[in-house]
């Protein structure tokens, strides 16, 4: 039963490592995109 546990906890804490990354990825891309308009408006 332990051991079960155990398992569901790595489990758990990998998956929310995983989804903080996506999470920064998906930021950088917002923020590159927020950077391009922000050239485009600028140019304007």
């Amino acid at each position: 039963m332990r051991i079960l546990f155990t398992c569901i906890a790595l489990l758990t804490l990998t998956a929310c490592e995983t989804t903080k990354g996506a999470g920064r990825d998906i930021q950088k891309a917002g923020d590159a995109i927020t950077g391009a308009a922000q050239n485009v408006q600028n140019s304007l």
